[in-house]
Formats: structure tokens, sequence, C-alpha cells
């Protein structure tokens, strides 16, 4: 069987040694690149199942990094491993084209589990499945979404949060539900995530998205349009 692939993006010889050796002891293929120009070599040559992208390179931005990646690898996990704990920086990177993030100093352990769950959901099989709701159709086993006909591309956290709202379209999914379903119910960081995830899918849905925010509950893809005004 062939090993899942990690690259490691990260100019810290220390922490990129410890990260590869953490990686391989867990039965990954993992390589590394210490810049922003060798990673991009490295995806164009052997595309990796996931990234684990280090926000701060020499030599390119780690949020600009992000878009390049993401563009060149729509389908690929990037967990984004960062410093900095502004909050602001982290929705930039989300919004940007990473799945998920950890705050540096992190625990092998928790890393290693967050991606598990990763590469877990993103080679699962979830059945011979295809939903349609209003204008949108949602291929699950193949992992496509079509939106009045035409296809909208999606990063894996955005198709497993909208297939988790739409097989129940017309319920209320708390936030505490989609987090388990969709990250993982180990996960330790802060939920804004969901809400950046939430705002991206209502913009590549455009007009026929009915995701609706329900405040101290969670969120509801509704079944039918919302009436005009």
């Amino acid at each position: 069987m062939t090993r899942e692939r990690i690259l490691v993006v990260e100019d810290d010889a220390i922490i990129g040694s410890e990260l590869l050796k953490a990686l391989s002891a867990s039965g990954y293929e993992a390589g590394l690149a210490t810049t922003g120009a060798d990673a991009l070599a490295d995806v164009g040559a052997h595309p990796p199942d996931l990234i684990l992208l280090d926000l701060g390179l020499p030599d390119i931005e780690g949020v600009e990094l992000c878009r390049r990646l993401r563009a060149e690898l729509p389908l690929t996990v990037v967990v984004v491993l960062t410093a900095r704990t502004e909050e602001f920086e982290v929705v930039v990177a989300l919004d940007a084209g990473a799945d998920d993030y950890l705050t540096k100093p992190f625990r092998l352990t928790e890393l290693v589990a967050r991606i598990r769950a990763h590469l877990r959901r993103r080679a699962a099989e979830p059945g011979d499945r295809v939903i349609s709701v209003g204008p949108l159709r949602l291929d699950l086993p193949a992992r496509r979404v079509h939106v009045a006909g035409s296809e909208v591309v999606l990063r894996p956290k955005e198709f497993d949060l909208l297939a988790a709202l739409v097989t129940r379209a017309g319920e209320v999914v708390t936030r505490e539900q989609l987090m388990d379903e969709v990250w993982d119910e180990n996960w330790f960081g802060p939920t804004k995530t969901l809400d950046v995830h939430v705002s991206t899918l209502r913009r590549k849905l455009g007009p026929h998205g009915r995701i609706t925010t329900l405040r101290g509950r969670g969120y509801r893809y509704e079944r039918e349009a919302a009436a005009e005004a």
C-alpha cells in the first residue's frame, strides 16, 4: 500500500527535522521544503496528500504561498503552522485556502491526530449518494458540487462542511456538531475557522447558496430559497 505523503514547509531546521521524524514514525512519507520556492517546485513534481505550512518563510509571504499552493492543489489538505497569535492572521490564512491551523508551540501528538483526522475524512467513501436541494447537486462519492448546472470547486473542508449541512437540509446543525464532524472531536482551537469556511461557502455558491445563520445555535441549509423582500 502506498503511504500518504506529507510535505513540511518549514525554514527552521530543528522544527523541520522533528516533524519529519514524527511523521515517518507515524507511517507517513514525509518531505521537507525550507523555502516557498522549494515548496512550489516540490508539489509540482510530487503532489502531496497534505501540506504543513509555516507562515514565516524567508522568500514568500506565508499567506501568499498558501494561496498559490491552493491554486495548484485545490483538493490537498493544507494545515498552517504559525507562531503568530493574532486572530487576524489566522483568519487571513484560512481565507487564503488553509483547512486548519496550529499555533506554535504545539504537541506532536496533537498534530499527528489532526493529520490522521484530515486524511481519514479525505479518503473516506461516503457511499453511493447524490443529493439535490434546489439548484445544488452534491455528489458525495465523487466529492463534486454543481450549482445551477455549473461545477463549483471546493476545498476538502468546504466540501465536508457543505455535506454536513446539505445532508440535514431544513434542520439546524449546531456549531458543536459541525466542529466535531468536519474538523475533529478533539479540536483544541477556537471555532473561528467555522465562520470563515461558512463565509467562503456562501461566496462560492453565490445567490443560490442557502446557508442561514442562527445566532447562538448554528447553521441551517434551507430547502427552499428565501422569499424576496
